[in-house]
């Protein structure tokens, strides 16, 4: 009896250290939504856990190792024992009342992740290769950053233009895939004013690890400031020019041209406009109006020499919106 007090102890005492140990190195980013401190709750339940098993394991066995081992000289067999019924019961119930308990919680947290909020903030999110567009339909503003207000619920229903992505803020703990032809909800309340990024946690070609960008978190006066400053902007668009970098910037086009000369996955669109282009099959166009409208609807039509691996997605444009970009481009000198 002496053995196994000596080692129930040790047992709590190794499992207080692991879980220390972990909760110490900060394995997970920070809480900044309410979904986050379910989930978060469930993580640390599962990390005490754990933690138990391992020292439920470990420890009797080192234990034994240590006082039970084998002392010189000593050539006796020590005793058989075959079967414990009551033991093997016990190791068969237990797992799985631990594994019926947490689909039991994780049912709750998904529950309460899928609840409604009928005051809800409603944001479009448009993922494509390789880059995101938001859209305020309350407001009629588009953004190429995600801004929302702190402790307000939102709603996001997102659709992707052309393969599956996934929208992923591990600061918020949850993530959606975005599936051509559907749209996707996914709920979620910032409760942590910062700036944090969303990803695409979905392999989506070539310039996956590009698709990122800003997720901005503020009290409520400043996301009501930020709505007046892009309504204004909006307003203010009335040059082809300025309509057409907002739309180059809310469709992320900057992700793959830069507008300085730098390189990146694509052609940049520094002197671009006018310019003679040498492309894959070896002849060369000048980059007129023509090419430039056709580049965008038909990327894959007449592709630049050194760009042959990457693919670009055809842009469902208007004409005009196709003039505004155009004319963007021709700014950049």
């Amino acid at each position: 009896m002496r053995h196994f007090v000596i080692v129930a102890i040790l047992v709590l005492a190794v499992t207080f250290l692991v879980y220390t140990g972990l909760d110490a190195a900060n394995l997970m980013p920070v809480n900044a939504s309410t979904q986050a401190s379910e989930i978060d709750w469930m993580w640390n339940l599962q990390v005490v856990a754990m933690s138990f098993l391992f020292a439920l394991i470990v420890v009797p066995m080192v234990y034994s190792l240590v006082v039970f081992r084998r002392k010189k000289g000593d050539t006796t067999d020590a005793e058989h024992v075959e079967g414990n019924t009551p033991l093997e019961i016990t190791w068969t119930v237990i797992p799985l009342f631990v594994v019926v308990i947490f689909a039991y919680l994780g049912a709750g947290n998904l529950a309460n992740t899928l609840r409604g909020d009928p005051n809800a903030m409603v944001v479009k999110v448009t993922g494509f290769q390789w880059g995101w567009k938001f859209e305020y339909p309350d407001y009629g503003i588009t953004s190429a950053e995600l801004y929302l207000p702190e402790n307000k619920a939102v709603l996001l229903k997102m659709e992707s233009t052309d393969v599956i992505h996934s929208f992923w803020v591990p600061e918020f703990r949850v993530k959606q895939d975005l599936v051509p032809g559907r749209v996707t909800e996914l709920r979620i309340t910032p409760t942590l004013a910062g700036e944090y990024q969303v990803r695409c946690a979905e392999l989506c070609g070539t310039s996956h690890y590009a698709m990122e960008q800003p997720v901005v978190v503020v009290d409520g006066n400043l996301f009501a400031s930020w709505v007046v400053d892009r309504q204004a902007e909006a307003a203010a668009l009335d040059t082809p020019e300025a309509r057409g970098q907002a739309l180059a910037t809310a469709n992320g086009c900057a992700a793959c041209h830069s507008i300085d000369g730098s390189a990146r996955i694509g052609p940049t669109w520094f002197n671009l406009f006018g310019s003679t282009v040498q492309l894959s099959d070896g002849t060369s166009v000048t980059a007129d109006d023509a090419f430039l409208a056709e580049s965008i609807k038909a990327p894959q039509a007449k592709i630049v020499a050194g760009f042959e691996t990457q693919n670009m997605p055809p842009y469902q444009f208007t004409d005009e919106q196709i003039a505004d970009i155009i004319a963007y481009i021709k700014t950049l000198k």
